[in-house]
């Protein structure tokens, strides 16, 4: 009999969940950033009793204030996150966020190592290139690079980090007191990489980490996106509606790595899914229009242009979008709303009140039997190779998930029963990263 594949299952972990109302509804003891920490900390050892295989913290190198007031903006240094929750966990990979537009290759490399040998082989990378346009001003520059360059920046990016996690060989500890040798002189190599963007010398700080390099996650839905998706990444993270929208974007990303002489298995696309859960339909509905009622309007088109990189001083909420609101490098959402200011000739706010309190993508309000139909469904019908959960409160959504979906998902041969591997790759299954074999 053929086995039933496993579903890998990751959760983002964001604020005190995915939902832009979730906080009104939530202890006024959470808000703090102080508390916070302690909800993602929680939600993250939540996840390792889930035995899910990350959890993934989010980034922006730059604050709207528009947003602190009515959202609460904790922008916790996700990597900082990293090195104060491993100590906390032991199995859970965690996946931090970090900008290649807006980082350095050599101290990024050098921060990721050491959190992957603090955690024993379980960090993970989430590559970004950076949509938010006003980030420039936070870092010295004047003008944002457009959509191209960042993305040929960051794939120049990741070939300078990974050849620095690879310029110490992985049996160059030698750990020889009576000979007084530490390590293989020969056998740690400066990069002496010059590229268009950088020019590093090395080597690295550190020996190789016990999984040779931090797993790639990549969430990029342009051209360009899933190709460095395609040539990198070993998790895919997405935004789709349907099965079918899904299945496709799956092939396309498979191409891409074929392009790059990949096997498709290599790459783990896990599409996003917001979740209301309830013991019934009813009860779950309800929890969803308690957030939905508590949604601000004036929060919620203001948000839209920001996620969607127009000038908000360009938009009258009660008119169609102008196009001088449009930038010249417009964002795939941008361009979507464009088009459908077109095809409908609706107001901004309109637009905006079409939209839910979640992120986009899958949303779901029911029983965890139903979402464990959907997770079945989609895994064993090649729709995705797992999900990426985004709870909509935290620490509430997600503990429901690990309490409720994860034993039915056990019981449908579909989700592990306990970890097998310590690595973050080793639960992805992608194995080691590095040519030669990493020391653990």
């Amino acid at each position: 009999m053929t086995s039933k594949p496993q579903a890998h299952l990751t959760a983002f972990l964001a604020g005190i969940g995915y939902h832009e109302s979730a906080w009104k509804l939530a202890d006024p003891a959470q808000l703090t950033p102080k508390a916070g920490l302690e909800t993602l900390t929680r939600a993250a050892q939540t996840a390792e009793r889930g035995l899910l295989d990350a959890a993934f913290f989010a980034d922006s190198p730059g604050l709207e204030p528009f947003r602190a007031r009515y959202f609460p903006q904790l922008g916790f240094d996700p990597l900082e996150l990293l090195a104060a929750i491993a100590p906390v966990t032991s199995h859970i990979g965690l996946v931090a966020t970090a900008s290649t537009t807006y980082s350095a290759p050599y101290d990024l490399a050098r921060r990721l190592s050491t959190v992957d040998h603090l955690s024993g082989g379980r960090a993970g990378w989430n590559i970004v290139t950076t949509g938010y346009s006003g980030a420039a001003r936070n870092f010295g520059l004047t003008q944002h690079p457009d959509h191209d360059d960042r993305y040929a920046r960051a794939a120049e990016f990741v070939d300078v980090v990974s050849r620095l996690w690879e310029s110490w060989d992985a049996d160059a500890l030698v750990l020889d007191q009576k000979a007084g040798v530490w390590a293989a002189q020969e056998k740690i190599r400066p990069v002496d990489f010059h590229g268009r963007f950088f020019d590093v010398a090395g080597a690295l700080t550190l020996p190789r980490s016990p999984q040779g390099r931090p797993a790639f996650a990549q969430a990029g839905s342009s051209g360009p996106g899933i190709e460095l998706a395609g040539s990198v990444a070993d998790l895919v993270f997405t935004a789709q509606g349907s099965p079918e929208a899904a299945r496709a974007f799956r092939a396309t990303v498979h191409a891409a790595a074929a392009r790059h002489g990949r096997d498709a298995s290599e790459v783990l696309v896990l599409p996003g899914v917001a979740f209301v859960l309830g013991s019934t339909e009813t009860e779950a509905k309800a929890t969803r229009a308690a957030l939905e009622d508590a949604v601000d309007p004036e929060f919620r088109w203001r948000n839209l242009a920001h996620n969607a990189g127009f000038d908000q001083t360009k938009i009258d909420p009660d008119q169609p979008l102008r196009d001088e609101a449009v930038s010249a490098d417009p964002t795939s959402r941008a361009q979507d709303l464009v088009r459908r200011t077109r095809e409908t000739g609706k107001t901004f706010r309109q637009l905006a009140e079409e939209l839910t309190g979640l992120p986009g993508g899958l949303e779901f309000t029911g029983t965890p039997e139903q979402l464990a139909d959907v997770v079945e469904e989609w895994v064993t019908t090649g729709a995705s190779d797992g999900f990426t959960l985004q709870p909509t409160t935290l620490p509430d959504s997600l503990e429901l998930f690990v309490d409720h979906v994860v034993p039915l998902l056990q019981q449908r041969g579909l989700h592990r029963t306990e970890y097998t591997e310590t690595t973050l790759r080793g639960h992805l299954g992608v194995g080691r990263a590095a040519r030669e074999e990493a020391v653990a």
